[in-house]
């Protein structure tokens, strides 16, 4: 007997669109992780090494929104699942260098810290701009803008530290922007792992709908 129960649906073709915004937030994202990598040690500024290592992230995330355009709601799911954990993971590590930078006690350069976090700024606006049109699509798609969204708040916050830093000469205004962008990254993973979660529980389910 033929089984007339509903399956899980065919593939998504993968969006042209959206492939081609992924490509230039990833090239986007791997230029300024090496120029805020640079600039971060130069200036000994936990905030920029953080947004360092979030470019970094962030463009990992989209070569790999990039491989599973396609596939079906099960993977994309799965790997945004991962992408989820990566974003709460950074949150962590983030948190981590805060209190080391904090034990060594060196404020950062301001002015450096100041004109990298505008060209960041600059960057990632860019980049949610182009972004935006897919932030209520799957999760895989959330899951991108949740991070061009986190990048652009991460910069502008590196600004007014900078700020923070040249008025005071203290290096409290840099740590505690870090700390902002690692809360960030742990409630954005939550977001899409939580979505991920849920669209992964709906696939299994349609396809035991004939079991």
């Amino acid at each position: 007997m033929a089984c007339t129960c509903s399956h899980e649906p065919a593939p998504q073709k993968p969006n042209s669109k959206f492939r081609t915004a992924l490509w230039i937030a990833l090239f986007i994202n791997l230029l300024m992780f090496g120029v805020e990598l640079v600039g971060g040690m130069y200036a000994h500024s936990s905030a920029l090494w953080a947004d360092a290592l979030d470019f970094f992230g962030d463009a990992v995330n989209y070569a790999i929104s990039l491989a599973v355009l396609g596939a079906s709601l099960y993977w994309r799911a799965t790997v945004a699942l991962a992408k989820g954990i990566v974003m709460a993971l950074f949150g962590v590590v983030v948190l981590a260098k805060v209190i080391y930078a904090y034990t060594l006690g060196i404020p950062p350069e301001a002015m450096t810290m100041g004109a990298i976090g505008v060209l960041a700024l600059i960057a990632n606006m860019t980049t949610a701009f182009i972004l935006y049109a897919f932030r209520d699509g799957d999760s895989n798609m959330k899951s991108v803008w949740l991070c061009s969204r986190n990048d652009a708040i991460g910069n502008a916050a590196v600004i007014f530290a900078a700020i923070g830093v040249f008025g005071t000469g203290s290096l409290w205004p840099d740590l505690i922007v870090a700390a902002i962008m690692a809360s960030l990254g742990l409630t954005g993973g939550y977001q899409v792992m939580k979505k991920a979660l849920q669209e992964r529980k709906q696939s299994a389910l349609e396809k035991q709908t004939c079991a």
